[in-house]
């Protein structure tokens, strides 16, 4: 099992990893093995609740195909079984990504003093600004 949180986990047959040849730099070995993975989720068939599956279908990532696949790609480590976990920890991460809920904005007043100090200040700029006209000369 996959915890996303304690209300929700996924079961391991849901996802498909597969291993594959990493890219770039890495001499004799990045030819030899299959370090990479592919991780392959799709969203529509898994056991999701229906609200997460429409807030991550609905997400605006890259990762996520037309036809509600996440797909990830984890190369950065030398071993399959860190890139796995790599792999598992950033789709956990999108779905919880897809899950949070901003708290609701409570609309506040400023106080009175803070008021009085911003008027205050506001005649006394005003004032300052005056004073910086052109001097007038009495001949």
């Amino acid at each position: 099992m996959i915890y996303i949180n304690p209300q929700l986990q996924l079961d391991e047959s849901e996802i498909d990893l597969k291993a594959i040849r990493a890219q770039g730099a890495g001499g004799q070995n990045v030819n030899k093995v299959s370090s990479a993975v592919h991780l392959r989720f799709d969203i529509r068939a898994s056991s999701l609740p229906d609200e997460a599956k429409q807030k991550l279908l609905q997400q605006r990532d890259h990762r996520i195909t037309k036809d509600g696949l996440i797909v990830i790609k984890a190369q950065e480590f030398r071993t399959q079984e860190q890139n796995r976990e790599a792999a598992i920890k950033r789709l956990i991460e999108l779905i919880q990504q897809a899950l949070h809920v901003d708290k609701p904005r409570r609309p506040t007043k400023p106080t009175r003093g803070s008021q009085e100090r911003r008027l205050k200040s506001k005649v006394q700029k005003s004032r300052i600004k005056s004073l910086r006209g052109r001097v007038q000369s009495h001949d």
